[in-house]
């Protein structure tokens, strides 16, 4: 075991040893604990830049699919023109 000082205020080691106390854990192992758990803003930055890349491509394969559907609808309207006229040819030859 290795030992670590940590300077604190009277008030802070007043919260520490009441939080300690209250959760039923030696002060060492909530320091460990708190130690362990603490994340950076730096963590924070990099999530959030992540979920603006996510939205970002969220967005572009919206916009894409968007653009696949209306291509398939204007293709649709062409073979349903093709298919009309083809049927009218077929009517007039018949009639």
């Amino acid at each position: 075991m290795e030992r670590i000082v940590v300077q604190a205020t009277a008030q802070d080691k007043k919260a520490i040893v009441a939080k300690a106390r209250k959760l039923d854990l030696p002060i060492s192992e909530l320091m460990r604990r708190g130690a362990f758990a603490y994340e950076s803003s730096e963590t924070d930055a990099e999530l959030a830049a992540l979920a603006d890349a996510a939205k970002s491509a969220a967005e572009r394969a919206g916009a894409a699919i968007d653009d696949a559907l209306d291509f398939i609808a204007a293709s649709n309207k062409r073979i349903a023109d093709m298919e009309a006229k083809a049927t009218k040819k077929i009517s007039r030859r018949a009639a």
